[in-house]
């Protein structure tokens, strides 16, 4: 070969080895993913189920991962389930070069979260992070105290309640009616939703009582469950979770008490073994996915992943998270948390629950929003049950992104794109 044709295939070979490095480079990339969540404690049993179960995802998504996607890996912090604790594990998250972050136990943390993260991209917005809120419900995420860093894939409080009491109109039996939460920004606010929504759909409806309960402290709910049976309701609203709303029920089952409970987290890990037989029929869910839904791809998910680990899945709002970021990274062709959060806003995903759309004025994710009746397997609706116990949530209700939608006071601040 003449010499400077050898010059130019050794120039053009060193071209293709270097692009090839390159994108196995860019193929290599990890993205880490906070966890941060009650790993420890009463309500333990929720975090660490949320956890597996988003590792699960992030294992499926990885094994679909295009050669320019990056891989997801998830990094666990035991935030305890208190604001103090939770920000300083962000920090220690931070420090380790993590720039993005989920959490849904609890939204008193999540506003914690909130705080910080706006305050460490106010001092470097090249050091942002993005919160990936999956459960978090409290409205004034979104509202008020919105923040561009902050998406939330999970139905709030007040969507549940609109969607919640819009059914109530449909059950003329519901006419007393007793709200049991407990005592911190998410469970005031659901009471003062439910107050708000029930006078204005069902304003024959009389709430007889209202009682609240500081969370994870409470083990005797007998007096509770007493106070609420003296009361004659024959109804109970409850936004409880984790280990408050299991003993609760658990009390309600001791004491025989046979009225309708409507629960945002009866799915919880735990909460299903203490209801058994007594909770058919009274003990409802409004949540953003069952496993007797209609919905075929996320069913497979669920039926392999309890065959792999013996758990329910429960955590879909983990598939849209990881499945949306992926989605916005994409877009973006980066993994630089400005870019993928403006790529993340406003976008409109085919997820298995149908469109879904993460509204750009608040970071709300629009969304199916269902009703699950407890009830026993094998009857209609009721394919598989929950945690073993021969009973699971019937697919009573799906409500359209439509009907549950809020409006918002979201005045949403924005670096420069």
């Amino acid at each position: 070969m003449h010499r400077s044709g050898f010059l130019r295939a050794a120039r053009a070979s060193l071209c293709v080895s270097a692009l090839a490095a390159g994108l196995a480079t860019h193929a290599a990339e990890t993205v880490k993913i906070a966890f941060i969540d009650v790993l420890s404690g009463p309500f333990a049993l929720s975090g660490q189920g949320s956890l597996n179960q988003l590792r699960e995802v992030v294992s499926q998504l990885n094994s679909t991962a295009g050669a320019a996607d990056p891989k997801f890996e998830v990094v666990p912090f035991d935030g305890k389930g208190t604001p103090q604790e939770s920000t300083n594990v962000l920090k220690a998250a931070f420090d380790q070069n993590i720039r993005y972050v989920t959490q849904g136990g609890g939204s008193g943390v999540a506003f914690a979260l909130v705080d910080a993260i706006n305050k460490q991209a106010q001092r470097d917005v090249n050091g942002a992070m993005v919160y990936l809120n999956y459960s978090a419900m409290d409205p004034g995420l979104t509202n008020d105290r919105c923040s561009f860093w902050h998406f939330r894939f999970y139905p709030s409080s007040e969507m549940k309640i609109e969607a919640l009491t819009t059914y109530l109109k449909t059950k003329p039996d519901v006419k007393k009616v007793f709200l049991f939460n407990q005592n911190y920004t998410h469970g005031q606010q659901v009471a003062k939703a439910s107050r708000a929504y029930l006078a204005k759909k069902r304003p024959d409806i009389e709430v007889v009582g209202e009682d609240y309960i500081p969370i994870a402290s409470t083990r005797d709910f007998a007096p509770y469950v007493a106070k609420i049976a003296s009361s004659g309701a024959d109804t109970v609203i409850t936004s409880n979770w984790g280990s408050d709303l299991g003993l609760f029920l658990k009390a309600a089952r001791d004491f025989g008490l046979n009225i309708s409970f409507y629960t945002m987290n009866a799915n919880n890990p735990g909460v299903p073994a203490q209801m058994g037989s007594w909770g058919a029929d009274k003990v409802s869910v409004i949540w953003n996915w069952g496993s007797n839904a209609p919905t075929p791809a996320l069913e497979k998910i669920a039926v392999g992943y309890k065959q792999k680990s013996g758990e329910d899945f429960i955590f879909a709002a983990h598939w849209n998270t990881m499945n949306m970021l992926r989605a916005a990274m994409q877009k973006a062709k980066s993994t630089d948390p400005k870019k993928v959060a403006y790529a993340l806003e406003g976008m409109k995903y085919q997820s298995p629950l149908g469109e879904v759309e993460m509204r750009s004025t608040d970071h709300q994710l629009q969304a199916p929003i269902y009703l699950g009746v407890w009830a026993k397997k094998g009857s209609p609706g009721v394919k598989y049950d929950a945690e073993n116990t021969g009973y699971g949530f019937r697919s009573e209700v799906v409500w359209s992104p439509a009907e549950s939608t809020q409006p918002t006071t979201c005045q949403m601040n924005r670096p420069p794109a």
